[in-house]
């Protein structure tokens, strides 16, 4: 009996770390996500075309690993303007 019940404790501990790892890294991946979006979402005002195309979301993502310059560089080759593309980028990264 002794056995089962010190498994029981320790799978308890084991799942009870697993939850709390998972639970910070869900709390963690929203808050990268919303800066990506914020960012597609000016550029989508702009180009008032409903979703916006697949570049946009490739250079706003890009701004997150500090690649300002790029950022602005995939928005800019778009179509987009430099004013709009310089101040999406800078939302992504805030």
């Amino acid at each position: 009996m002794r056995t089962s019940t010190r498994t029981s404790t320790r799978i308890a501990g084991v799942l009870t770390g697993l939850a709390l790892a998972l639970g910070g890294a869900a709390l963690a991946a929203p808050a990268a996500h919303a800066d990506v979006s914020a960012c597609i979402n000016q550029v989508e005002r702009e180009l008032r075309g409903g979703e916006a195309p697949e570049y946009v979301r490739v250079a706003c993502s890009g701004a997150l690993s500090g690649s300002h310059d790029q950022c602005v560089s995939g928005l800019t080759k778009g179509g987009v303007t430099n004013g709009t593309a310089v101040s999406a980028c800078r939302v992504a990264v805030n």
